[in-house]
C-alpha cells in the first residue's frame, strides 16, 4: 500500500529530509517539480518544513544551520523501534555515531550514524510522527539505495544491524547490485558497489509520472539533470538542485514496466 499509518519494520526507509540555505528557494524548486505543498515549521524548531502532497507528508526541508555550509544532500532515516538497541548493534557491526540520540518533542527519536563504508543514514523511532505518509506514488519517495566504492563492509554491516538478506540480481548484468531484505522478505532497497564512486551514500528516488516533464521543470527553477534515459525498472533521470543536493526520478516504461 502507498499510504502509511503506522511505524514502518525495521531498517525500512521511512523517511527523508534535506537541509538547504534558502528555504524559501527550496520550495519553489521542489513545488515546481513535485507538485508539492509546504507547512513550514516555527522558529524554535527551525523552521523544519514539512512537504505535503494531497495533505499527507512525503519528506521535509529546513534551513541548514551551518552558514559556511557547500554541500548539501538529502538524508534517509531507517526505522526503529528501539533505537537505542540498534544503535548498539550498530556500534558493533563497525557503525559511527554522528548525532546523538534526541527526543524531537512527541514526534519520535532520531540519531544519525556512519556505517563502515563512509555512509551516513539517520535512525527514526517514530512516535507521533511515522514517518513519509504516502509513498510508491508519483511525486513521493519510491526507494533508497547505497553507492559505495567499498560494497563489502557495507553490506556487512547491515545484514548484521538490520537483519536483511543480500540477493544478487540477474535483471542488471555486469552490475556489482545486491538487494537488501528484511527477515519477512520485502525489499527495501539494494547496495551497489562502483569502483568509480568519490564516496558512499545513500540515494533518493522519487517516482514521477514523467520523468521527461520532471527534468524539464527542474532545469526551469535552478536545477540541473542527465536526460532521462530507459532501464530495466523504468525510465529516470539524475537530477541536482539549485543548491547541489542530487536526487533521481523515475517513471515507469511505457507499455507498464516498472
Amino acid at each position: 500500500m502507498s499510504a502509511v499509518t503506522m511505524n514502518q519494520p525495521l531498517g525500512t526507509p521511512t523517511w527523508i529530509d534535506l537541509g538547504i540555505p534558502d528555504l524559501d528557494r527550496a520550495m519553489t524548486f521542489y513545488g515546481s517539480v513535485f507538485g508539492w505543498a509546504f507547512d513550514v515549521g516555527p522558529e524554535e524548531y527551525g523552521r523544519y518544513t514539512m512537504c505535503l502532497l494531497g495533505g499527507k507528508k512525503v519528506a521535509a526541508l529546513m534551513p541548514n544551520a551551518d552558514e559556511n555550509a557547500t554541500e548539501f544532500w538529502w538524508n534517509v532515516y531507517l526505522a526503529t523501534d528501539d533505537l537505542d538497541a540498534t544503535l548498539a548493534r550498530s556500534a558493533d557491526a563497525g557503525g559511527t555515531l554522528l548525532v546523538e540520540p534526541m527526543d524531537i518533542a512527541d514526534q519520535g527519536r532520531m540519531a544519525m550514524v556512519r556505517d563502515p563504508a563512509g555512509a551516513q543514514f539517520g535512525l527514526w523511532q517514530g512516535r507521533a510522527h511515522v514517518g513519509c505518509e504516502l509513498v510508491n506514488e508519483p511525486n513521493t519517495l519510491l526507494r533508497n539505495d547505497l553507492v559505495t566504492p567499498n560494497p563489502g563492509p557495507a553490506r556487512d554491516f547491515y545484514t548484521a544491524v538490520f537483519d536483511f538478506t543480500l540477493d544478487g540480481n540477474d535483471d542488471l548484468p555486469g552490475v556489482d547490485f545486491t538487494f537488501l531484505r528484511r527477515p519477512d522478505g520485502h525489499e527495501i532497497g539494494g547496495i551497489v558497489g562502483d569502483p568509480a564512486a568519490s564516496e558512499s551514500s545513500w540515494g533518493t528516488l522519487f517516482q514521477v509520472a514523467d520523468a521527461d516533464a520532471a527534468v524539464a521543470a527542474a532545469r526551469a527553477n535552478g536545477g540541473t539533470a542527465e536526460d532521462p534515459t530507459d532501464m530495466a525498472y523504468g525510465r529516470t533521470a539524475d537530477v541536482t538542485d539549485p543548491f547541489g543536493a542530487k536526487f533521481t526520478v523515475g517513471s515507469p516504461l511505457l507499455g507498464g514496466q516498472g
